[in-house]
């Protein structure tokens, strides 16, 4: 009957609205909620059968979900480890629980944003109990190949194991000027010596001694100084390598590097103009400049001048902070200067974002609707950059939630007026007996 109908499509509809209602409240509620992703509830109609010369109301049902890709707007903040996405994608993060289970067993977890903070074991977390999960880093800041499909290779990052680094020196550059006039016939031919500091592979402070000594010839000028090196971290009085350098004098590249022969353990590479010797703490190369072109080390009139020998490396130094890049790496500030890599946070993606579970706490997990995941390098691919010093705030509109609480109130009256007037029908039914 198709009264009876109504009466019910009445009911459903006072249900769907409820349901609306319910979205919109809670979108309100979290307004000021950062990294909230508003839900919504979409209607769709139940068509029933319908007989030859009648007709009866299916009614509606609703469908909710959470706008899991909705961008909202970021705001600056004033820590380092407050994290956003500036763009497309999720950061993977796990709960408790997953910290403390295998990489396997581990709860992935997915969020646009969060406000990061060191707890009592070095751990980066929220407020809310997610831990932020990255892959690690080696020292040049390579995490290899890991699993893009998955997050078997991601770890909760933890940053307390390196409240003190050090980074050997590997490498010097040798900017300095020698004077070609101890090169000419009647030069007193006295040396030079240079002290260069270095640092070893425990960050103590160590010495090279470099001595430049010239080539006086008879006659006219030789242009060659023979080279000297010494570990003071070793023998003082050993060298461990040394060189012959001899200058070009042509007028094109008069002064630089022209033919270098390495002795006593050095060896040296034209292509790459870098001397390489062996120190207490390991391997070092010298940057003296490649023959045929400008050099680091050049031979003009001038008087001896060091002035631009410069180094890598750096002494013990305490943890100062915590920064993260646009490409997702999460980087180790000390208070000498030295930035040491840690870990990559790499941006989630998905196909469907409105199938994602949400499991509260701005977290989702992925779902069978939701796709498979896959982990890109933050700003790769389809993903947005990660940023530092932001957080991105709630996707809730008030204007257009309060614009959807009038309409809904109303379609719920509308409702409830069917069914008043379905009883109303109904009572003039029964009136017909008496």
């Amino acid at each position: 009957m198709g009264i009876s109908s109504s009466l019910n499509a009445g009911v459903a509809g006072l249900a769907v609205n409820a349901v609306k209602l319910a979205t919109i409240s809670d979108n309100i509620a979290n307004s000021q909620t950062i990294g909230y992703k508003r839900a919504d509830a979409q209607f769709a109609d139940l068509v029933l059968q319908q007989q030859s010369g009648a007709y009866s109301a299916g009614g509606v049902r609703a469908f909710t979900f959470r706008d899991a890709g909705a961008q909202g707007a970021l705001i600056t903040t004033a820590s380092s480890t407050d994290i956003s996405i500036s763009g497309r994608g999720l950061l993977p993060v796990t709960d408790a629980a997953g910290v403390a289970s295998p990489a396997a067993d581990r709860e992935l977890l997915l969020t646009s944003t969060g406000s990061f903070f060191t707890d009592e074991f070095g751990q980066l977390r929220t407020q809310s109990g997610l831990f932020l999960l990255g892959w690690p880093t080696d020292s040049t800041g390579s995490v290899g190949s890991p699993a893009r499909d998955s997050g078997s290779g991601l770890e909760p990052v933890r940053i307390n194991l390196n409240q003190f680094s050090a980074s050997p020196t590997t490498q010097v550059r040798l900017g300095l000027n020698l004077p070609a006039s101890d090169t000419v016939a009647g030069a007193p031919g006295d040396p030079y010596v240079l002290p260069i500091e270095y640092f070893d592979n425990l960050g103590r402070r160590q010495t090279l001694s470099l001595t430049f000594t010239p080539t006086v010839p008879a006659t006219g000028a030789s242009n060659q100084w023979a080279v000297s090196i010494i570990d003071l971290a070793g023998s003082p009085t050993t060298p461990i390598g040394a060189f012959d350098v001899t200058f070009d004098d042509t007028p094109a590249t008069g002064g630089s590097v022209g033919a270098v022969t390495a002795s006593g353990g050095a060896s040296y590479d034209p292509a790459t103009g870098r001397v390489t010797v062996t120190t207490a703490s390991g391997p070092l190369e010298i940057d003296i400049g490649s023959p045929g072109g400008g050099s680091a080390l050049t031979q003009l009139s001038a008087t001896f001048a060091p002035l631009a020998v410069t180094k890598d490396g750096a002494p013990i130094g305490n943890l100062s902070t915590i920064e993260i890049d646009e490409g997702g790496v999460l980087t180790a500030v000390f208070d000498t200067g030295f930035r040491r890599p840690l870990y990559q946070i790499p941006v989630a993606d998905v196909p469907n974002y409105r199938g994602l579970n949400a499991v509260g706490n701005q977290a989702f997990a992925v779902s069978q609707d939701s796709g498979d995941i896959f982990l890109w390098d933050a700003g790769d691919g389809p993903v947005g950059e990660t940023i530092g010093f932001a957080l991105s705030e709630s996707t809730t509109d008030i204007a257009a939630e309060l614009t959807d609480l009038i309409q809904t109130q109303r379609a719920y009256s509308s409702n409830a007026k069917i069914i008043q007037t379905v009883d109303e029908m109904l009572q003039e039914t029964t009136n017909i007996i008496r």
